[in-house]
């Protein structure tokens, strides 16, 4: 496993290029444009078969530029990552609880969406599932910081409803969470518009997992 990882890291030899005189900071224009033709080469080509060479050309930066950047493939795609979950925090960070319920569930399961911010999320997420052989870090990454929030902010809002009493105490929120994420990548994969799905999924599921006037009035 480290040897094939070794192998995909592409590694960079920095001693030729040498640090860079007088420290001069680095130029934020050109990293965004690193990162960007980084992403867009992830989803083109997937992370093994892309090149630190194609990258350097998509970006309109020399080979030396990047490497002064960073020193493996790897390292690169952390990065390249880590731009596009920065973008996602307020995603799963914005306060939800003023809706009302079945209205906080739908904008819930709204930003489950992994196209929500980024169309080509579905693909770049299969690009990776397809790499968890070869380098299985890059999937857990993407496990950690854009499939666990998703899931936890269904799971959180859940949860809040059922303080509010709107919800039954007695639901599985961990497993309806796990559909609800799901049902994007079922959309995805029968070629269906995932704009509908929202909607959709709370109309089933909210008639079960809803509490009736009478059992409010119980409590």
């Amino acid at each position: 496993m480290v040897r094939a990882r070794a192998a995909s890291n592409e590694h960079i030899d920095t001693d030729a290029d040498g640090p860079r005189p007088g420290g001069r900071p680095r130029d934020a224009a050109l990293d965004e444009a690193i990162i960007l033709a980084t992403r867009d080469r992830l989803v083109r080509d997937g992370y093994s078969r892309m090149t630190i060479g194609d990258i350097a050309a998509d970006a309109k930066v020399s080979r030396p530029t990047l490497y002064r950047r960073w020193s493996t493939k790897f390292d690169l795609v952390v990065d390249a990552l880590d731009y596009g979950f920065r973008k996602e925090h307020a995603l799963f960070t914005a306060d939800l609880t003023r809706l009302e319920p079945r209205e906080a569930l739908v904008e819930t399961i709204r930003r489950l969406n992994p196209a929500y911010f980024n169309p080509d999320a579905m693909v770049l997420m299969g690009n990776f599932a397809g790499e968890a052989i070869r380098t299985p870090e890059l999937l857990e990454i993407v496990r950690k910081h854009a499939v666990e929030p998703r899931v936890a902010l269904v799971e959180n809002v859940l949860s809040q409803l059922q303080e509010r009493g709107a919800v039954r105490d007695d639901i599985d929120i961990h497993t309806i969470a796990t559909l609800c994420f799901g049902s994007y990548h079922a959309a995805f994969y029968r070629g269906e518009s995932t704009e509908e799905i929202p909607e959709a999924v709370v109309d089933v599921l909210w008639p079960g997992i809803a509490k009736t006037a009478g059992t409010r009035r119980a409590r």
